[in-house]
């Protein structure tokens, strides 16, 4: 019935079992008091908004009387952030923002006011507002994170993305596709060349794992690079080779240098006939396959995805790298986004 542990203690052999309910438990509540204090935060931001656009609108209130307001409440309370004047004219900018649409006043209670605010000052339709309300909900995207994805244009490129989703796909799992996948991948993060091959694009991937995986997404688990098929004691290997925890399917992605070509899909369709047939479980969906080039003709891209009878989605990648003597003077990624945060600390 009992363990012995290195100082001879006895302990239930269910001990462990425990301890990591108790865990799980307790992990569980402070997600959610965490969830209600930021909806409370959120909410009295929504009211101090309201107020000061009031004020601002009957022409009352200008610059001088919100910095004035602002002082006084960090007087009265000393050491809470959020106070500043910039944080009081984002909070009226926030409820100008959405103080028509009910819909939208619920779902910004269930992000952080630091994304909220990258959400309302960026965003400029409520369509793209909800996909990164989304984004930020569904795969928690820290600020950073969501700025950059902004920056990307990741909703103008949600909606251009070409697949073949909607004659490959059931009904019932259209909608759980519909934000996976991108038309453009931002690969800024390697450390490459101007001119390289694919080889080197897809090493770069694979060591710059972490960052690849928030490309794509947190649903996302790393199977392996260059991952052996064989039929016919013949070999075929597949690029890189994910599996989707939520779509529950495995996820080819072939890397090509050039622009994007007919045969490349056909190719791309072969390995996902493949894997449905050699790897998949009986459990699993159909393996989904993403081609990724560095260009493409969007009519060409339309025409061979016809002749295409497995799920896949043809999308492009960018890269920009400053020239190294440039660079070595400038602050990283990393720096900037240090910077983003203590200043979002500090308001």
């Amino acid at each position: 019935m009992f363990s012995k542990l290195k100082d001879e203690t006895l302990l239930p052999v269910d001990y462990i079992n425990t301890l990591a309910t108790m865990k799980q438990r307790v992990t569980t509540a402070r997600y959610h008091s965490m969830q209600k204090i930021n909806k409370e935060l959120i909410l009295l931001y929504w009211d101090m908004g309201k107020i000061v656009y009031e004020k601002v609108e009957s022409g009352g209130w200008g610059k001088n009387i919100v910095e004035q307001l602002s002082a006084d409440l960090q007087a009265e309370f000393a050491g809470v952030r959020g106070l500043s004047s910039r944080n009081i004219w984002y909070m009226k900018q926030f409820y100008e923002t959405y103080r028509v649409d009910e819909k939208m006043q619920r779902l910004v209670a269930e992000i952080p006011w630091g994304q909220n605010i990258e959400i309302f000052t960026k965003a400029k339709t409520t369509e793209e507002r909800l996909f990164y309300m989304g984004m930020c909900k569904e795969r928690a995207w820290s600020r950073p994170t969501l700025s950059q994805n902004i920056k990307t244009k990741s909703y103008k490129h949600s909606l251009a993305s070409q697949n073949n989703f909607l004659k490959t796909v059931p009904k019932t799992r259209l909608e759980e596709l519909k934000w996976e996948f991108k038309d453009e991948y931002d690969f800024s993060f390697l450390n490459l060349e101007d001119e390289f091959k694919e080889k080197e694009l897809e090493n770069g991937l694979v060591c710059h794992i972490t960052k690849t995986l928030g490309q794509f997404g947190t649903d996302f688990a790393f199977m392996g690079q260059q991952f052996r098929l064989e039929l016919d004691e013949r070999e075929y290997f597949i690029d890189l080779l994910f599996y989707h925890r939520k779509l529950k399917s495995m996820i080819a992605i072939e890397l090509k240098a050039t622009e994007f070509k007919p045969e490349h899909s056909q190719q791309l369709n072969w390995y996902l006939h493949l894997l449905d047939k050699t790897v998949k479980y009986p459990e699993d969906n159909a393996s989904i396959g993403i081609l990724l080039c560095k260009t493409k003709n969007k009519l060409t891209v339309e025409y061979a995805l016809e002749l295409v009878n497995k799920p896949m989605g043809i999308a492009t990648y960018q890269y920009s790298q400053l020239p190294q003597e440039i660079a070595v003077f400038l602050p990283s990624e990393d720096d900037f986004n240090l910077i983003l945060d203590n200043k979002a600390l500090s308001c």
